[in-house]
């Protein structure tokens, strides 16, 4: 069985100005427009452990990981790293190899994990994010009578909520994803150029039917 081990929540990072607010606690008198509950990511960090020799992993140790991998359900936003004292080339390359299978690559550096690397293994780190609004729904607010003019308890949540259930890498909330080099004129042009260059359907002549009877 491979083994998984959450090694920790790392940080719990909240976004925007929700942060100053929510931490003097969940203030009554917010007269601003400015939702006190934001989006926090967490991270968890999950590792593996795997003998590894100077020519790569082992098969039997490739089958680990390949089933490990499997039972992680690895997806968008996961990231892989391996952590070592020694980490070669063709280590690299058989995680590598794996983690394409499911559309990832290898992240430079590893996190920090409890325990230690043993001699002669490798630690595979995923760390995977997960985006969350804490105390959303709030409906401990009652709006009956609102004489200093300050926003409900619960503003924000729907917008905040959603916007946290909907984005695909959580990260991103906190860091906005790298461009490529390729400007948006760049990208848009491909499709164009794809067909431009593609043959006319009809170049080659109609193909000959015949009518009558065999």
């Amino acid at each position: 069985m491979p083994i998984r081990r959450n090694t920790a929540v790392t940080a719990a990072i909240a976004l925007s100005l929700g942060l100053a607010l929510s931490a003097c606690g969940d203030t009554p008198n917010n007269r601003s427009l400015y939702s006190v509950k934001q989006p926090v990511v967490e991270r968890h960090n999950y590792t593996l452990d795997l003998a590894s020799e100077a020519g790569g992993l082992p098969v039997a140790e490739q089958q680990r990981l390949a089933a490990w991998f499997e039972t992680m359900d690895l997806r968008y936003g996961d990231r892989i790293a391996i952590d070592g004292a020694l980490v070669g080339d063709p280590v690299r390359e058989d995680v590598a190899a794996m983690a394409a299978r499911h559309g990832l690559l290898l992240s430079e550096g590893a996190p920090v994990t409890a325990g230690f690397v043993e001699p002669g293994t490798v630690r595979i780190v995923v760390t995977r994010s997960r985006a969350h609004v804490p105390g959303c729904p709030d409906w401990s607010d009652r709006m009956a009578s609102n004489l200093d003019n300050r926003t409900s308890d619960d503003y924000g949540c729907a917008v905040n909520s959603n916007l946290a259930a909907m984005i695909a890498d959580p990260e991103h909330l906190l860091k906005g994803a790298e461009g490529t080099g390729e400007t948006v004129v760049m990208s848009s042009t491909k499709a164009i150029e794809t067909y431009r260059a593609q043959e006319p359907t009809g170049k080659g002549g109609l193909p000959a039917v015949s009518t009558g009877s065999n």
